[in-house]
């Protein structure tokens, strides 16, 4: 079995494979496309006191104003 990412450009193809999965010739799962993998930016940025980051946001928004 192989998996193949597709995207849908008119809606009739959505009923052409789920004909397709009534025959067995296929099977569809749903993906949730808002999932994403925030795994890869674990640790990132570094743990700050909240002081600090507010601090930081004030000298920003100081500089841009």
């Amino acid at each position: 079995m192989r998996t193949i990412t597709i995207d849908i450009i008119n809606e009739e193809a959505i009923h052409l494979l789920k004909d397709m999965e009534l025959l067995k010739l296929i099977r569809l799962r749903q993906v949730d496309i808002g999932h994403k993998d925030w795994s890869k930016y674990k640790g990132a940025m570094s743990k700050q006191p909240i002081e600090e980051v507010d601090q930081q946001l004030k000298e920003i928004r100081s500089e841009c104003g």
